[in-house]
C-alpha cells in the first residue's frame, strides 16, 4: 500500500535529503583537504634549503648548508642552556646558524646562560631548557637526584685541560702533601673527580683534605689571596691562573680522569622531538669542527666574553680536543667509574647506572 504525503511533507523530505548530501560533501572535502595539507607539509619539509655562505665577522664557522628540520620539529621552541666558557654552544649562539635552521619550519631557539653545569641541569629538571653541555660530573649528580636527562653525545675535551694548581712559591711538591691542606674546587665538577682520583693515587683519603667548594671566580680570588693552598680547575680558567699568577701545576688529569664533556638533553625532548635534537646536534658538529681547526679564531671570539686575553685562551685551545661523538661502551664504562667513585665517597646518595640514560639514536 502506497503512503500518501502532502506537498508540505514532500518539500520537507527533499530539504532533509539535500542537507544530508551537503554534510557528506563537506566531510569528504575536509578529509581530502587534511590529507593534501599533510602531503604538502611533508614535501616542503623534505625540500633542500638554500646554502648560507655568509660570514658575520665573529670568527665563527661558515656553513655550506642550513639543516632543515623534519615536520616533527615544526612550530616549536628549542631551549638551550650554555656557559660562556663552553666554546661550541657559545659560538653556535653567536653565529645564529641554529635559528636559521629552525626558522624555515616556523620554529625558534632561545638561549639561557648559566655559571656552571649543576644549575644548568637543575633548569633542565625544572623544564626551563631542553639541551645543554657540561663536564663529566654534573650529569652523575643529576641522575642520582632523579633529574630526567639523557646523554646524547660526548666531546673528548682533554685530560691536559684540567689540573691541580699550587702557588708558584708553594712548598707543596706532590699530591700526597695536600693532606691537611685547604683545596678549592667546584663541587660536582670535572675537577672534583680529578681531585678524588689524584688523592686516591697518592694514597690519601678525600677526608684528609679541607675542601673549599667554590665556583671558578670565587676560587680564583681565594687562590690569589692565599686563602687556599691548592686549586683544582679546568681551562680556560686554568690557563688564566697560570698566566696571571705563575701558578704551578701539581698534576693534570692525564692517567687520572678522562675529562670529557657531554651534550645532554631532557628526556621529554628526546622522546617527543628527536628530529629537532638531530638538527641541534648537526649545528653543534659544524661549530665543533671549526673550533678544532681554528684555535686562534676561537680565542679571539671568546676573549671579550670571558675577559681573558686571546693569547691565554689560545694556550687553552691548543691543549684541548673537539668533536661530537656517540657514546661508546668504553666511554660509558669510564663515566660509570666516575659515578661509582662519587658514590664510594658519599658525594651521591645512591648507586646509578649510566647506560640507562644513554640515547640510542644516531
Amino acid at each position: 500500500m502506497l503512503t500518501k504525503f502532502s506537498p508540505t511533507q514532500l518539500l520537507g523530505m527533499a530539504f532533509a535529503f539535500l542537507q544530508r548530501f551537503q554534510q557528506r560533501r563537506i566531510r569528504t572535502f575536509s578529509i581530502l583537504f587534511a590529507v593534501g595539507l599533510g602531503l604538502t607539509l611533508a614535501l616542503s619539509a623534505c625540500s633542500p634549503s638554500a646554502s648560507d655562505n655568509s660570514n658575520s665577522g665573529t670568527g665563527t664557522p661558515q656553513t655550506t648548508q642550513t639543516p632543515t628540520p623534519s615536520p616533527a620539529a615544526s612550530g616549536i621552541t628549542v631551549r638551550i642552556g650554555y656557559q660562556k666558557a663552553s666554546t661550541v654552544l657559545y659560538a653556535l649562539k653567536g653565529r645564529g646558524e641554529l635559528e636559521k635552521a629552525f626558522a624555515a619550519s616556523g620554529s625558534s631557539v632561545t638561549w639561557s646562560e648559566f655559571p656552571a653545569g649543576p644549575p644548568m641541569l637543575e633548569a633542565l629538571n625544572a623544564g626551563s631548557i631542553d639541551f645543554g653541555y657540561t663536564g663529566e660530573s654534573p650529569p652523575i649528580f643529576a641522575q642520582a637526584g632523579g633529574i630526567p636527562l639523557v646523554y646524547v653525545a660526548y666531546d673528548p675535551w682533554s685530560p691536559k685541560a684540567e689540573a691541580i694548581l699550587v702557588h708558584k712559591n708553594s712548598p707543596i711538591k706532590s699530591v700526597a702533601e695536600l693532606k691537611g691542606k685547604k683545596v678549592a674546587f667546584a663541587k660536582g665538577s670535572n675537577a672534583n673527580y680529578l681531585l678524588v682520583k689524584a688523592l686516591e693515587k697518592a694514597g690519601i683519603q678525600y677526608s684528609d683534605i679541607k675542601p673549599a667548594t667554590l665556583p671558578p671566580a670565587d676560587a680564583r680570588a681565594a687562590f690569589e689571596g692565599n686563602n687556599v693552598d691548592a686549586w683544582a680547575i679546568w681551562d680556560p680558567y686554568l690557563a688564566a691562573a697560570e698566566a696571571a699568577t705563575g701558578a704551578r701545576t701539581l698534576v693534570n688529569a692525564t692517567g687520572l680522569a678522562p675529562n670529557r664533556g657531554y651534550y645532554l638533553a631532557a628526556k621529554s625532548f628526546v622522546d617527543t622531538k628527536p628530529d629537532a635534537l638531530k638538527v641541534v646536534l648537526d649545528g653543534v658538529k659544524k661549530v665543533s669542527d671549526w673550533a678544532k681547526n681554528n684555535p686562534s679564531e676561537v680565542a679571539k671570539f671568546l676573549s671579550p666574553a670571558l675577559g681573558i686575553d686571546a693569547p691565554v685562551l689560545e694556550t687553552a685551545e691548543k691543549r684541548r680536543e673537539y668533536d661530537v661523538l656517540p657514546l661508546t661502551d668504553e666511554v660509558i664504562t669510564k663515566q660509570q667509574e666516575v659515578a661509582d667513585t662519587f658514590y664510594k665517597i658519599k658525594l651521591i646518595p645512591k648507586e646509578i647506572k649510566v647506560k640507562e640514560i644513554v640515547w640510542q639514536g644516531k
